[in-house]
Parts: C-alpha cells; structure tokens; sequence
C-alpha cells in the first residue's frame, strides 16, 4: 500500500514537473526595444517578474521592421511558445493572421482588440491616468503653460493627450501646448526629436511638459533637466532618469498585464476575451518616490487622490478619446 502511494505521489510530481517544462512564455517587443525605459520596459518587468518567481524562463524578440511581426508570432507558434505576449497596437494585423493558425497556444495583445477564441486583448484608460498627471502638472506650474509631447500621431496617443487637457482644465487658469513627434513607428524612438520639441515648449513659456512618447520621451526629460523645468515620464516609472526634473510619472501597468498572463496560463486560470486596466483595477496612476517627494506638495497629493476617488465611484467622466475624438478641453 505505501508503495502505491508512493509510486502515485511520484506520477503527481513528475506530472507536475512536466506541465512546469511544457510551459513556454514568450514576449514580443514593439519598436524602441526591451530597454526603452518606457512601455516595452514595462512588459519587461512583468516578465522578470515571473521568471523570479517561477522559476520559469521566457522567450523574447525585439523587432526591429513591421514585417517582423507576423514572423515573430509565427515562429514562437511553432516552436511551442505559450502563452505570447505581443506588445503594442501595431501587432494586431500579424495576429488577427497567426492566431487562428494555431489554435491550441494562448495569445495576448496589449492596447488592441483582437477578436479571437485564443486572444486576449488588454487594454488601458490611460486617459483616468493622464488626467491625475494633468492636474499634477497645473497645480506645479509658475507660468500658467505646460506642454504635452506624444509619439506617434495615433487615436491611442490622442488618448493620452486629452485625459491630460482634462485635468490641466479641472483645475483651471493654465493653457496646454501640444506637439507630436511623427507619424511612422520612427517617432518612439528619437530622443533628440524629443529634446528639440519639449525645448521649443520651454520656450514659449510651458515650466511642466508630459510625454506619452516611448523612448522619444527620454529627450523630453533631458531637456527638462536641462532647462531647470519638470517633465511627467509616462508608462513605467521614469522618476529616477532626472532626479528633482521629473515631477511623476503616469504609470501604465503593462508589467501587470504580461505577469497576470502569464501566471494564468501556468496556473490553467487563462481567459480570453476583453481586458481592461483603468484606476479602478490599478491598472494606471502616478508614481511617488524619493526622486520626486520633494517635488509634489500634500495640496497635490490630496487633489489626486479626491480625483481618483471621483473618478473611480463615477462622479467624474474622463473623455474617452479612442470613443469619441472630439475632444472637449
């Protein structure tokens, strides 16, 4: 009898053992790369975070031209990657191809819909985030200006843009100067762009600029430092790039996203279908640390927190830019 049983404990584990090996994440990167201390950084960290915990090692691909999208998927599809994680908008074509391909793997995309069986489409209210930062950012200036500097000219990034005017608007009296960077994928990764733009917003009196740029925004803050003026990092925590130049970050929780996927394809917890991460879930919000502490008053933190309150027990909308491009601040 205690031989059978050990015989059935030994089946269990190797069973065990052979689900753990059978798992074989993988994540694919957008344009700018895994260290563009920004968005893919952030799906970065949520992988790191797994493989600490599990264990368990990912597969990873920066692509470095669109045509690589569709390859990439595919290729991690055939050798047995599973769950794959694409990050960014622009892989919904290549999957909306590959995944019907296959099945039997688990697919996620981060900030696109993509309406298939095995795909999970996550997606952010980056305007609940952006409009905290927005009210940060009115409240710092001196001037009565502050400035916005996104990416690429998308609806995702208009998004952005407008939760930010709203709540520059909520607390009054400061105007909003607002550029973008380009129209091609080119436009996440040019830090001088960026430089060169946020130094033209210093220049016409804007003291705080927000970027919503990838690593574009990594000239924004640069020049920021240089111009004794504040810049808001975006997505991950950018605080510590410039200590005492950065006066937050709005954090987008795409680590959150790639760890919960993950975890829940290796703990038989997948879902497909529709994935939002707003205030509500955690899934957005302002980064405090001791690189900024200094930089952000109680009368600031008190007038986040009452808006995130509002926001989250439905007392005040935040326009929705992706439903409804007229924007109305």
């Amino acid at each position: 009898m205690i031989r059978t049983l050990f015989a059935a404990a030994s089946a269990l584990a190797l069973g065990a053992v052979a689900a753990q090996a059978e798992l074989k994440p993988a994540v694919i990167y957008d344009h700018g790369g895994k260290f563009d201390k920004s968005f893919n950084e952030a799906a970065y960290t949520g992988a790191e975070q797994f493989k600490s915990e599990t264990g368990v090692e990912y597969q990873e691909f920066e692509i470095q031209n669109d045509a690589q999208r569709e390859q990439a998927l595919r290729r991690f599809a055939q050798r047995g990657a599973d769950p794959i994680v694409a990050i960014g908008f622009s892989f919904a074509a290549a999957l909306e191809k590959v995944a019907p391909e296959f099945p039997d793997s688990h697919f996620a995309i981060v900030d696109m819909v993509v309406d298939q069986p095995n795909v999970r489409s996550i997606v952010f209210k980056e305007e609940e985030g952006s409009y905290l930062v927005g009210i940060m950012a009115a409240m710092a200036s001196e001037t009565g200006k502050v400035g916005f500097i996104g990416g690429m000219d998308i609806p995702l990034i208009r998004k952005f843009e407008c939760g930010y005017k709203g709540g520059v608007a909520s607390v009054g009296g400061v105007d909003v100067l607002a550029n973008m960077t380009g129209t091609t994928p080119a436009a996440w990764n040019d830090p001088a762009r960026g430089t060169e733009l946020a130094k033209s917003q210093f220049a016409e009196g804007a003291d705080v600029v927000y970027h919503a740029a990838g690593g574009t925004g990594i000239g924004v803050i640069q020049a920021a430092a240089d111009e004794g003026k504040l810049a808001i990092g975006v997505d991950s925590n950018q605080n510590g790039l410039a200590p005492g130049s950065v006066l937050t970050s709005m954090l987008k929780r795409v680590d959150v996203a790639v760890y919960d996927t993950f975890m829940d394809v290796k703990n038989d917890e997948w879902s497909a279908g529709f994935s939002v991460f707003g205030l509500a879930e955690d899934g957005v919000g302002v980064a405090m640390d001791e690189h900024n502490k200094d930089l952000v008053s109680t009368e600031m933190l008190n007038a986040v927190e009452a808006a995130k309150a509002a926001i989250i027990a439905g007392e005040v909308s935040v326009h929705d830019y992706m439903s409804d491009s007229a924007c109305p601040y």
